[in-house]
């Protein structure tokens, strides 16, 4: 270099900028507010769709006495749907919040135990059939490796999916549901 441009290069005393401040804080604040406004209209949607399903009724509380146990389970609750479609999430009174579950089959219903979310029961007459399938609202998993029970409250089909620890025990669930089921319409048809 000639002395002349190091002169030069001296007295300016400033070298070029290299990362903009404000402009990088910019684009995070909006970001962090953009990702904000997502998540409160998926929360409006969910409580927008709550309010839709409010003509559904309280759910039913387990029985004192249910008889002796025919099966138990424990595992995952992936949610409940308008029945045979599984896309439409029923979210009114917490069906729509995931949980661990313990479900226990007796001759009373089916008692739906979810630590940190409701609980419910399904009567042994509104149950309407049970299935393994690969999907519900928000899980898809291999085919089977989902147990699908279709009951009936108020005036609505829901199907509910489960997810065992243990997924060989799905099809014991699905034939002694359907076996409870088809035993409890025989009955009912012969008086």
């Amino acid at each position: 270099m000639t002395p002349a441009l190091l002169t030069a290069a001296a007295t300016t005393g400033k070298s070029a900028p290299v990362t903009d401040w404000t402009a990088r804080i910019g684009w995070l604040v909006g970001l962090a507010l953009f990702v904000a406004l997502v998540y409160w209209l998926m929360r409006e949607g969910w409580k927008w769709r709550a309010t839709l399903q409010g003509d559904l009724p309280e759910l039913p509380a387990a029985p004192q006495q249910t008889g002796p146990v025919k099966l138990t389970m424990t595992g995952r609750y992936h949610g409940s749907t308008t029945a045979h479609q599984w896309l439409d999430r029923i979210v009114a009174h917490g069906l729509g919040a995931r949980s661990r579950v313990e479900l226990t089959l007796t001759d009373a219903g089916l008692d739906v135990v979810r630590p940190g979310a409701t609980d419910f029961f399904v009567p042994a007459a509104q149950l309407r059939g049970a299935r393994l399938d690969k999907g519900i609202a928000g899980k898809v998993l291999t085919e089977g490796g989902l147990l699908v029970v279709t009951w009936a409250h108020g005036d609505k089909l829901i199907d509910s999916g489960f997810r065992s620890d243990r997924a060989a025990e799905h099809r014991e669930w699905v034939d002694t549901l359907n076996q409870m089921i088809t035993t409890r319409e025989t009955e009912g048809a012969e008086r």
